[in-house]
């Protein structure tokens, strides 16, 4: 089961039928879905999120609906999973995040995939955390950096997903390393927002 965890603004819980809908509208947007392979129908966000609220279920890691803890508003998701493609850097467990465009710019996606990151190397014990996107996904980029990861130059990938030559296909990657016992405080805070 997953635990529920909170910020000084969110909440990171498990999926409701509620959320269905605001869901599908994100990810109909175009600006949402920009550094993605598309937009999706509203069963396929459907499948999507079924799957997602699975997952908990199979393993210790997963993604959270994010609840804004003021107005009860959900905004996206944000937590981690394991990604099932290949490639040289894997297995690992990466942190990820998606939120609605109405949500971008508030600092809501680092504050949420802090409190995912800290509950990776606290509750789950891991020893290290991945994020990747595209190159020109600045968005993304900036949160990992704000999140203390670090580019992997040499980890950089084409994804197995999409075509060669599709104009997403090539990655960056960036990695952290769970912090000593005397680091523990810097994954607690908030900042910039994404779109995928």
């Amino acid at each position: 089961m997953a635990p529920e965890l909170r910020t000084d603004r969110l909440v990171l819980r498990t999926w409701r039928e509620a959320d269905l809908a605001p869901f599908a509208a994100m990810n109909a947007d175009p600006e949402v879905v920009r550094y993605l392979p598309g937009p999706l129908s509203r069963a396929g966000s459907d499948a999507f999120a079924a799957k997602i609220r699975a997952r908990f279920d199979d393993d210790d890691v997963g993604l959270w609906a994010v609840e804004v803890l003021a107005t009860g508003e959900f905004v996206g998701f944000t937590g981690l999973s394991r990604p099932s493609f290949a490639a040289p850097f894997l297995p690992a467990v990466e942190v990820g995040w998606r939120l609605a465009r109405a949500a971008w710019g508030l600092g809501y996606a680092t504050e949420a995939a802090r409190a995912a990151v800290a509950d990776g190397f606290g509750r789950v014990g891991l020893t290290e955390i991945v994020s990747f996107t595209v190159p020109a996904n600045e968005r993304s980029r900036a949160v990992m950096r704000r999140l203390g990861m670090t580019r992997d130059r040499a980890g950089d990938f084409e994804h197995p997903s999409l075509p060669p030559g599709h104009p997403l296909r090539q990655h960056v990657l960036y990695r952290l390393a769970a912090p000593s016992s005397g680091d523990a405080g810097r994954h607690a805070g908030h900042d910039e927002p994404t779109g995928g």
